[in-house]
């Protein structure tokens, strides 16, 4: 009886213990957008190629590249506005010089009679005056065009976060490009400059959550590991607009990773703020 007794205590205290784990089991986390894996397509160059993937710009290679974006249309033959799709390769090398080359082997023209030629220098000349005289026009209109135009305007610089400074800028191989500006989750990001949307999204690595504004041909600025996004792509934002709001996506410390790159390579933010 005592036996009896023994083995049923022994499977009651068992399946007492089963059900106690069953209900310690960890509830399933949902993430958001927070995690590198649930992006095996972010950008990552390596070498001088790179296949477009879905979400790509032509400006978030550049940027990730350390390219100027110009420099990649002109390589690839990527006219404005820069669309690229899926699967296309970007070449992120010089192009050969073979064309170059070829040019200098181009059969020699046959000479004229000289008197046939000048008769020809003559006749160019008189048919050349009005394309020159319009040439001459269109280039001066192209000139007063671009010292009106707001693309090369000079830039008014402002903080893009408040916050305590943790990390500056390093000229080093390996060194930190940009400011990190730490402060809570959900402080406000704002437009360090007028520019206009070329890439909202989460596709660079060790970038997070991140914002690509150009704010001319030669100026671009980026704001890292963000919570949220409040723009979109091809949004024109004004100096000072709230477009984001701090995190820590890809990021060990809650912090605003700003940087400015100059046709393509990063420099001191330092020097353009006020």
């Amino acid at each position: 009886m005592n036996k009896q007794i023994r083995c049923y205590v022994a499977l009651f205290i068992s399946v007492l213990l089963c059900a106690c784990s069953s209900r310690h089991v960890p509830a399933p986390v949902s993430s958001l957008n927070n995690n590198i894996n649930d992006y095996p397509s972010r950008i990552n160059i390596n070498g001088g190629k790179y296949t477009v993937q879905k979400g790509d710009t032509l400006y978030s290679i550049a940027f990730s590249a350390g390219k100027d974006f110009r420099e990649l249309a002109k390589n690839n033959s990527i006219p404005s506005p820069y669309t690229i799709v899926p699967g296309q390769v970007v070449s992120l090398l010089e192009p050969s010089r073979s064309r170059v080359t070829q040019k200098k082997y181009k059969k020699k023209a046959v000479k004229k009679p000289s008197y046939l030629q000048k008769s020809n220098r003559k006749l160019k000349k008189e048919l050349d005056k009005p394309k020159k005289r319009r040439y001459v026009q269109k280039q001066a209109n192209q000139k007063i065009s671009k010292s009106q135009g707001s693309t090369n305007r000079k830039l008014s610089w402002f903080w893009p976060a408040k916050g305590k400074i943790i990390q500056r800028f390093s000229n080093k191989e390996n060194g930190y490009k940009g400011l990190q500006i730490a402060n809570k989750k959900g402080t406000a990001v704002f437009a360090a400059a007028q520019g206009t949307v070329v890439y909202a999204g989460s596709a660079l690595r060790g970038y997070g959550n991140l914002i690509i504004l150009k704010h001319n041909d030669d100026y671009l600025s980026a704001y890292a590991h963000n919570s949220k996004l409040l723009v979109k792509e091809k949004q024109i934002v004004k100096a000072g607009q709230k477009i984001a709001e701090i995190g820590n996506s890809e990021s060990s410390v809650t912090a605003l990773r700003f940087e400015i790159r100059y046709r393509g390579k990063a420099v001191n933010p330092a020097k353009y703020l006020p």
